[in-house]
C-alpha cells in the first residue's frame, strides 16, 4: 500500500499543492513554509483530523470555508481514490474510489498514517485519552468487530447516562448491554496490547537505555466484573449523572525498567518511549497484519540528539513503511535507500531533481 498521489487545497498556508511522493519523502524547508502543513494534509487523509488540535477552522487556510484532500493509494497494482472535505460549519465529506462513504472509518482502512511529531512526549506524559487513541488505532487495524463493539459500548452508555439522570427503571436492561459491550472492548484491547509488547520490547533494546513495559488498566477494579464494578459504582453514578467505570476511562500504564514512565523520566526519555511504542506499534501491523503503512517524521533532528536521532533513523530503515520526513536542514536526516525530495516555499512545494 502506498499513496502515490497527494492534492491538498486550503490546508493552513497551502492552498493548492501536488506532489507524487515514493517510499521514502524529504520535505526541506525554513520555518513556517509549509512543510508541517504538508504532513497535516496527509494525516487529515487518513484520520480526518489534525494531529495539531481538534478544531477545524484553524486548519483552513485564512479567507476559505472548506480544505479538500485527496490523494490515490496503490493497492494491489490497483489505484483507488480517497478524498476528504471539510468545512467550518459542515460535517466532513468522504469519497472512497468514487462513492460517498459516511465516517472516518473507511479512511483509515485505505490510509493507515501514524506520526512522530513534536508533541510526541504527550503520548507518555499527558491524561489517558492521548493513550486510549493510540491503543485504538491498532486493535482497529486487527481487531474486525473492534469499531462496532466500541460504537455499541458508547451508545449504551450514552442511553445509561440519559437514564441516571430521570429514567432510573431503564438502568438493568442498558446495564446488560453495557456490560457486554464492556468486557468485549477491554478483552480485545488485553489482546492487541500482549501481541504488541515484543514488538514493542524489540524496538526499546535499539532506541532505549531500560526496558519499556505496558500494562492495561481496563477503567474498572481487576478483580470485578464489570457488572460488579458498575453496580458499586452505581450510587455515585446517579448522584452525579454519568458513568464512572468502564472502558472509556481505560489507560496504558508505561514505564521504563519497571518504573513508571509519566511524569518521572525525563522528556527526552520520554519522546523515545513514545517512538518506541509507535515504531512497535508499526512494525506489529507489517510483521502480523501485512499491513504497509504511513509514517509522518516532523522534524526529527530538532527534538533529538544526534545519536537518539541516528537510532530512531536506523529503526525506521528496518521497516516496510511510506516515509515521509520533514526537516529544515535536509543535511542532518541520512536516511537509507532512494529518496524524493521536495522543498517547500511560502506554502508551495516543488520536487528536487
Amino acid at each position: 500500500m502506498s499513496l502515490i498521489r497527494l492534492r491538498a487545497e486550503h490546508v493552513r498556508c497551502l492552498e493548492r499543492v501536488e506532489l507524487e511522493p515514493t517510499d521514502i519523502n524529504l520535505i526541506f524547508g525554513e520555518n513556517a513554509s509549509g512543510k508541517t502543513s504538508l504532513l497535516e494534509a496527509i494525516f487529515i487523509l487518513g484520520r480526518g483530523r489534525s494531529f495539531r488540535g481538534p478544531g477545524r477552522s484553524a486548519v483552513i487556510r485564512d479567507g476559505q470555508e472548506i480544505l479538500t484532500v485527496s490523494g490515490k493509494i496503490r493497492r494491489s497494482s490497483r489505484d483507488v481514490p480517497v478524498g476528504i472535505s471539510i468545512g467550518r460549519d459542515q460535517p466532513p465529506q468522504i469519497r472512497i474510489d468514487g462513492e460517498s462513504t459516511e465516517g472516518l472509518a473507511a479512511l483509515a482502512e485505505w490510509v493507515p498514517v501514524q506520526i512522530i511529531d513534536p508533541a510526541i512526549h504527550n503520548l507518555v506524559d499527558e491524561g489517558p485519552g492521548v493513550r486510549r487513541r493510540f491503543m485504538d488505532w491498532g486493535v482497529f487495524h486487527v481487531e474486525h468487530r473492534f469499531l462496532d463493539v466500541w460504537r455499541r459500548y458508547h451508545r449504551c452508555m450514552r442511553q445509561r447516562n440519559a437514564a441516571l439522570r430521570g429514567a432510573e427503571g431503564q438502568l438493568t436492561a442498558w446495564e446488560e448491554q453495557l456490560a457486554e459491550a464492556a468486557e468485549e472492548l477491554a478483552m480485545m484491547r488485553d489482546r492487541y496490547l500482549e501481541r504488541l509488547r515484543p514488538h514493542v520490547e524489540a524496538v526499546g533494546e535499539r532506541l532505549l537505555d531500560g526496558r519499556p513495559t505496558m500494562e492495561h488498566r481496563r477503567g474498572w477494579p481487576a478483580t470485578r466484573s464489570f457488572s460488579e464494578a458498575l453496580e458499586s459504582s452505581r450510587d455515585r453514578d446517579v448522584r452525579h449523572g454519568i458513568t464512572h467505570v468502564g472502558p472509556h476511562r481505560s489507560d496504558i500504564t508505561l514505564g521504563l525498567d519497571e518504573k513508571t514512565a509519566r511524569g518521572r523520566v525525563s522528556r527526552g526519555q520520554q519522546k523515545l518511549l513514545a517512538a518506541t511504542l509507535i515504531l512497535g506499534q508499526l512494525t506489529h501491523l507489517i510483521d502480523d497484519v501485512s499491513l504497509r503503512p504511513i509514517l509522518l517524521l516532523d522534524d526529527l533532528p530538532a527534538e533529538l540528539d544526534k545519536d537518539s536521532l541516528t537510532r530512531v533513523l536506523d529503526v525506521i530503515g528496518t521497516l516496510d513503511a511510506q516515509v515521509f520526513v520533514t526537516a529544515l536542514d535536509p543535511g542532518r536526516v541520512e536516511l537509507s535507500g532512494p529518496v524524493s525530495v521536495f522543498h517547500v516555499e511560502q506554502g508551495k512545494v516543488r520536487a528536487v531533481v
